[in-house]
């Protein structure tokens, strides 16, 4: 059965075009396969908090850090520890229940919180030692009494043990008692201990209530340019005389305080999007001025015992990302991570959208040119004086030509070089057929002239 033209020219169209496209498709896919590869995935609706309610505040500022990352589609869990060394050794864990974590500086050496990264320092936050009895100019007026330093997991109890071993005075007769906060504070108020140590922000309430009650008297670190000097994550600052009460004049004189800081640490494969986030939130909830804090003073990269992640480096030298600064968070993180597609768009796409129609623009032009070497042939021919016999023998090799070339396949769009085809056809054919009329007077001859002329 005889495939009429039209199907002919429907086949063979479809298939050259699928020839130009198929080896094309293959090469963006491959490139889009590789730049997916390198596509940052999308950062996880929800993060894992630790803290510990009774250290530094925590509590406060994990609530606030929970009521800005929800405007920006974020869930904060929190999760509850005994001190900031149980929170590091969560964030260490290879479950990776915990994302990040409220932690004081000092708490856990570097090489103990492997894959552990600082996103920067929050606040100061002060170490009070309240005592009982005659006045002391440092830990070491302490040696055989009885001390609260904390539960055995706070970052409290990991400061008091590091000041008294430093002074000898973390051995017998000296009796160290491992009472939270409250319970602290309510013995030292009775009599029944002699000295507290606590770590906590200078508005703590309770810190303000303690420092009034009378007999009870807050330690001034005599020495605290050593301590800073041997301890490079604790800094010195001067409590004011009257700061917490000017009409009953408490603290009653300047009182020099060791502090060490609040930090924000996480894994160090937190989503990058996410650590910007949190850096961002930081910036707005610890950026205004405290007792002991300077307005624009926090967050800041400060020592606090953890290495500093690449994006709170850069966010610290160039701040917010260009896109975070005037998209909101969903749709700079889109962006960010689909502007890496226009790699393969750019390499890839583009130049093959300029290739593949002129690689089909050739397949079908091909057809016709392949038979310009025929008419080349009869032309170089004509140059040779042929004759008759070989002259007529030219003129079948033409009409064959043309007739095989209007067979061809081509479409509309270029339809024009089939027509440029024949119109050189028909310039050899005059040539030869002037050769031919002037060549012989044979009957038969002049009538296949006439029948070409027509």
């Amino acid at each position: 059965m005889k495939i009429p033209l039209k199907e002919q020219l429907r086949r063979t169209l479809r298939r050259d075009l699928w020839i130009a496209i198929a080896p094309a498709t293959v090469l963006i896919s491959i490139a889009f396969a590789v730049t997916f590869y390198f596509v940052k995935p999308a950062p996880p609706k929800k993060l894992v908090i630790a803290m510990a309610p009774d250290e530094g505040g925590f509590r406060y500022f994990a609530r606030k850090y929970q009521e800005a990352l929800a405007r920006d589609g974020i869930t904060l869990e929190l999760k509850q520890t005994q001190g900031s060394v149980s929170s590091v050794k969560l964030l260490t864990e290879e479950s990776g229940a915990v994302d990040v974590a409220f932690v004081q500086s000092g708490t856990v050496g570097a090489d103990k919180a492997e894959g552990v990264v600082s996103l920067g320092s929050l606040s100061y936050i002060p170490l009070w030692v309240f005592y009982r009895g005659e006045p002391l100019e440092d830990v070491r007026g302490l040696q055989g009494k009885r001390i609260a330093v904390g539960p055995e997991e706070s970052g409290t109890r990991a400061l008091a043990m590091t000041l008294l071993g430093a002074n000898a005075v973390d051995k017998a007769p000296t009796e160290l008692l491992p009472f939270g906060r409250d319970e602290a504070i309510e013995q030292l108020k009775q009599g029944k201990i002699d000295a507290v140590f606590l770590v906590a922000p200078a508005e703590s309430p309770a810190i303000k209530k303690l420092a009034a009650v009378p007999e009870v008297r807050l330690l001034s670190f005599g020495r605290a340019d050593a301590y800073t000097r041997r301890f490079p994550y604790l800094s010195k600052h001067v409590l004011p005389r009257g700061v917490f009460d000017l009409a009953a004049d408490v603290p009653e004189r300047d009182v020099v305080l060791l502090a060490p800081t609040a930090n924000l640490v996480a894994r160090d494969s937190l989503h990058p999007a996410l650590a910007y986030l949190l850096m961002r939130t930081a910036s707005s909830v610890h950026g205004s001025a405290g007792l002991l804090d300077r307005s624009g003073e926090f967050p800041a990269p400060l020592e606090a015992g953890f290495p500093l992640s690449s994006e709170a480096r850069r966010y610290y030298e160039a701040g917010v990302p260009f896109l975070q600064r005037y998209l909101p968070f969903w749709a700079a993180n889109l962006v960010d991570r689909l502007w890496v597609m226009l790699v393969p768009i750019i390499a890839v796409v583009v130049p093959l959208g300029r290739a593949v129609p002129a690689f089909f623009l050739w397949r079908v032009r091909s057809r016709i040119f392949r038979w310009y070497a025929r008419l080349k042939e009869i032309e170089i021919q004509l140059e040779e004086n042929p004759g008759q016999e070989m002259l007529l023998d030219m003129v079948k090799r033409l009409e064959e030509a043309e007739r095989e070339v209007n067979r061809i396949p081509v479409p509309l769009a270029y339809a024009e070089n089939l027509y440029f085809f024949r119109e050189h056809v028909d310039v050899v054919r005059r040539r030869l057929l002037r050769r031919l009329s002037g060549a012989s007077d044979n009957k038969d001859v002049k009538e296949v002239v006439a029948q070409q002329a027509s």
